[in-house]
């Protein structure tokens, strides 16, 4: 079994989010999703931003530092746009990280100091994502074209929040296709040392 820690996006630790935990779950891994939010969730990504914004990032981060401290250093990072940061980050400042998958957004990793190079990482997101295209898409692109265990994968289409099925960005055969890889990757690492 490989164990995760989850960052939920701007909307908050919602039913879709703790539905991708549970499919996960469900194929033998130890997921923990942490609420960042203290219980708020939002319906629209605007709110969940101003919500963000409110809290401040700098905050925000510590508290995804809090929830892993009492977790083992050899666990696997998933974040979710605003939580592919924190994952991000702890990928590569806190020592023994087994993996990282950042959904839907990736951050100049120049922001958080060196790459880990022995460390795997898959990047998932839509090849059109308005939240995407940009400054995540070139970070991302970077990293994959300069660090061999790190992985892009880009899928057809423009929606944000595509991998959940309650939202309107919900694409099923890249939804999918992404969960099989996402969970191919996490059984692949839990393989790494014979567990």
């Amino acid at each position: 079994m490989t164990e995760v820690v989850m960052f939920h996006h701007v909307l908050g630790r919602t039913d879709a989010i703790e539905s991708i935990a549970e499919t996960l779950r469900n194929s033998g891994h130890v997921i923990h999703v942490p609420d960042l939010f203290d219980g708020r969730t939002f319906d629209s990504i605007d709110d969940g931003i101003a919500f963000a914004q409110s809290v401040g990032s700098d905050e925000l981060l510590a508290r995804a530092r809090a929830e892993v401290q009492s977790l083992p250093e050899d666990i696997v990072y998933i974040g979710f746009s605003m939580g592919s940061a924190f994952a991000q980050n702890l990928v590569q400042t806190r020592p023994g990280a087994r993996g990282g998958v950042l959904v839907y957004g990736c951050v100049d990793p120049d922001a958080f100091g060196p790459w880990p190079d022995n460390v795997p990482v898959h990047i998932h997101a839509m090849e059109s994502d308005p939240f995407f295209v940009g400054d995540d898409e070139a970070a991302a692109k970077a990293l994959d074209a300069a660090h061999e265990k790190v992985s892009l994968f880009l899928y057809p289409g423009d929606g944000h929040l595509f991998l959940e099925r309650s939202h309107s960005d919900y694409d099923d055969e890249a939804a999918e296709l992404a969960m099989s890889r996402i969970d191919s990757f996490l059984t692949s690492l839990d393989m790494r040392d014979g567990d």
